[in-house]
């Protein structure tokens, strides 16, 4: 029989050390600990923290029980192994093979968990677009750019609440927020922040012309109970309503609901029309506002406050993380990691994983250099 001890060996260490990074023991007693918070007949008559117990435990017994079926999936490889050697039974040569390739796969899935190392990696994301440099040409790629990452949403699984879209002036979108619910939401979308370039022939110029255009994508961790973590004084806020307009989602309705807020000592604007009354997209709106300013605080503490909403530079030449060419070739390349691929039309259509997973990769080892 063909050996497969050092592959087995590989696969014990990589287990060893995703229960080390995962932290494994303290797991098992979060758990037994949530359990008990789970059971409790009265969790539910505060539902913020409700929710914010389920969630935590859904996600500690989820990396639970994936380590626990890794660890029985390795066991089972190596008793296999084990008793085709004693027997002599080259027949299971493939089956135990496949069972390695698998786990090595799980590995590889888990291993990208194992890199989110933010404090909010977990947790939803609010997202916005905007049309930079490039006319109307930028302002069709911001909606092509928002079809991108709901497309990619669905992908994963993931939900997605649109709460504002400005539409452009002729074609495409000005702007656009977004909220994406989903475990390491904003882990996946921080490696989407800053400017992205279309390079095509402009449907809407002078015929076989190519164009150049950019447009931002920018993300924040956003969680529900932000809005009771930064105090927000209502005298240092504009609020403006207007009538809501353009693909906004099935409840935007045709009255002065929608509502846009400022912030006045720190500039933030933000918007909300997708509510179906103007006091909620009031409540909406203050919570994208309280997660703002909640990253605000996060990134002045580390001295990153150029960071705060994404890319403080010009949304156009020189500044882009990414570059989509339709003309005169096919081509789709990040500029930091160096990873491109020539299927354009599947990335535009929300294959972005690689390109997140590439430039997760990529910071680890920025990092630990």
């Amino acid at each position: 029989m063909k050996p497969f001890d050092d592959a087995l060996s590989e696969l014990g260490k990589r287990l060893e050390n995703a229960k080390t990074i995962l932290g494994f023991e303290a797991l098992m007693a979060k758990k037994v600990e949530l359990e008990k918070q789970v059971s409790d007949a009265n969790l539910w008559d505060n539902p913020e923290r409700a929710r914010r117990v389920s969630a935590e435990y859904s996600s500690v017994n989820d990396d639970l029980t994936m380590i626990s079926s890794l660890a029985r999936d390795l066991e089972d490889a190596e008793t296999l192994y084990d008793l085709g050697k004693e027997e002599g039974d080259d027949t299971l040569e493939s089956e135990i093979e496949e069972a390695i390739q698998g786990l090595s796969k799980e590995f590889d899935s888990l291993e990208l968990r194992l890199l989110f190392s933010g404090e909010h990696d977990s947790k939803d994301a609010v997202c916005e677009i905007h049309a930079g440099v490039g006319g109307t040409d930028a302002q069709d790629w911001a909606e092509m750019m928002l079809r991108m990452y709901l497309r990619w949403a669905e992908r994963r699984g993931f939900e997605v609440e649109i709460d504002e879209v400005s539409p452009g002036q002729e074609a495409g979108i000005l702007s656009a927020t977004m909220i994406i619910r989903g475990r390491f939401a904003y882990g996946l979308l921080r490696a989407e922040k800053g400017v992205h370039r279309l390079v095509r022939i402009s449907p809407f110029g002078a015929a076989g012309k190519r164009q150049t255009s950019f447009s931002s994508f920018d993300a924040v961790p956003f969680m529900d109970e932000m809005i009771d973590e930064v105090a927000i004084d209502e005298k240092d806020l504009r609020i403006d309503t207007y009538r809501s307009s353009g693909a906004g989602g099935q409840h935007v309705n045709v009255t002065d609901s929608a509502v846009r807020i400022t912030h006045i000592p720190s500039g933030i604007v933000v918007s909300c029309q997708n509510e179906r009354s103007q006091h909620q997209n009031k409540a909406k709106a203050l919570q994208i506002l309280a997660a703002k300013l909640v990253e605000r605080q996060r990134q002045q503490r580390r001295a990153e406050i150029d960071a705060i909403a994404g890319p403080q530079s010009e949304v156009g030449w020189g500044n882009q993380i990414r570059s989509y060419v339709l003309a005169p070739y096919q081509l789709v390349k990040d500029l930091r990691t160096g990873v491109e691929t020539g299927n354009v039309d599947a990335v535009l259509d929300g294959d972005l994983d690689n390109f997140m997973e590439s430039y997760l990769r990529w910071e680890r080892a920025r990092t630990s250099s």
